[in-house]
């Protein structure tokens, strides 16, 4: 098999990365239209303080999740045949990174809120440091590993 040219593995690569958009748009999606009915409903009104600015920190994450995880949707059709495709490529995967982060803070923020308005503070503490950890440790900290120790090493963490 033929080694790719620059241009191949730039043009597979952004292919990649959009494809991989393609699978947390969804996601964060629901989430967002989620959030934007919680503050119609009957109990809203009845949420602490802490409670309420969760929420707001969450809405305004899931909005920034939204806003950058498109964004290379967004560019890559200005950019369209302008020569420029490595530059949006390594642009666009700084905007997937930054709306992966804000993706999980709503994720958290969530599962806070819910848990919470459930359960009381301790079984909120619990949850959420479990799934925080969880998340950071599948999303971040494998990748992070696996990039450190170089693609020649074959550990799983």
């Amino acid at each position: 098999m033929a080694e790719e040219t620059k241009k191949e593995r730039v043009d597979r690569e952004l292919i990649e990365l959009l494809n991989e958009l393609r699978v947390a748009l969804p996601g964060v999606q629901v989430l967002f239209a989620f959030l934007l009915t919680v503050p119609f409903s009957q109990r809203f009104s009845q949420i602490t303080a802490v409670q309420k600015d969760v929420y707001f920190a969450t809405f305004v994450s899931a909005a920034a999740a939204t806003i950058f995880l498109i964004a290379p949707s967004a560019n890559h059709r200005i950019q369209f045949r302008q020569d420029d495709k490595e530059a949006l490529l390594l642009r666009s995967n700084w905007l997937a990174i930054v709306g992966t982060v804000f993706l999980a803070t709503a994720v958290m923020g969530t599962t806070f809120l819910i848990t919470d308005i459930l359960f009381g503070r301790l079984a909120t503490t619990i949850t959420t440091a479990i799934l925080a950890g969880l998340l950071v440790w599948f999303w971040y900290g494998v990748p992070i590993f696996r990039r450190l120790t170089g693609p020649g090493q074959r550990r799983t963490p």
